[in-house]
């Protein structure tokens, strides 16, 4: 019997904007086509298969989740459905699967089986993020969290733009919504007036927001970013 493949689906970024409105044609198409899923988190990814006007109810949709909680042996029995003929799809909580996410481990396991993986066009916050910064796009760095530590959050950052400098590249990095604030503060603290900064919030969102100035811009008028999703992108 011939594997199922394993299919890499984007998620909305702002559960505010229609699923139409950020995914394409064909991607929705095998969202609709699909009945198995491994999710990151389930009652998520059953809004957003409802808001994609999935054909089947959600009681005839196969299930399963994967996140940071999913013990790494655990994880390979998450293909089984793969394995035994069946078209799979993978669900984020929000943008593309696999990319700062538990995903890559289920995608390593396909891998590892002959399972083939098809990737699928779809909003990804850091690309987003990095086009609309007009930051260096050549060379950039995804870091992903830095640390909730203050002190070592300002370390972290002194030695982000040193590279940066050292690199000629665009470093970026996210945090919990609601360390946004702190997190800006820190950023402005630790790094060189001269230093570019870009946010995004709410990327493809009603309230979205994308602002990038020097360092020095950005002390003298501080915004307040709320507990809505950001990434933030450092030049020096």
């Amino acid at each position: 019997m011939a594997a199922g493949r394993l299919f890499l689906l984007p998620a909305w970024l702002s559960e505010d904007t229609p699923p139409a409105d950020v995914v394409p044609p064909a991607v929705m198409a095998r969202i609709h086509a699909l009945d198995t899923f491994v999710v990151e988190d389930a009652k998520s990814a059953r809004r957003f298969l409802a808001a994609c006007g999935h054909p089947k109810p959600m009681r005839e949709i196969a299930m399963a989740q994967l996140n940071e909680h999913t013990p790494k042996g655990q994880v390979a029995a998450l293909l089984a459905p793969a394995l035994e003929g069946r078209d799979l799809g993978v669900f984020s909580e929000a943008g593309v699967p696999a990319v700062a996410d538990p995903g890559a481990l289920l995608v390593a396991e396909a891998h590892a089986c002959g399972v083939v993986v098809v990737p699928m066009v779809g909003p990804s916050s850091i690309l987003l993020a990095l086009m609309a910064s007009g930051l260096d796009g050549q060379r950039f760095r995804f870091v992903g969290y830095l640390p909730a530590d203050s002190v070592a959050r300002r370390a972290a950052l002194t030695e982000l733009e040193r590279q940066s400098a050292k690199n000629q590249e665009t470093q970026i990095f996210i945090e919990t919504p609601y360390r946004n604030e702190a997190l800006l503060a820190d950023v402005i603290a630790a790094c060189k007036p001269g230093t570019r900064l870009s946010v995004s919030a709410d990327l493809t969102g009603p309230g979205e927001s994308i602002r990038m100035q020097p360092i020095s811009g950005w002390e003298k008028d501080i915004p307040v970013i709320g507990k809505r999703p950001a990434i933030f992108l450092l030049l020096a």
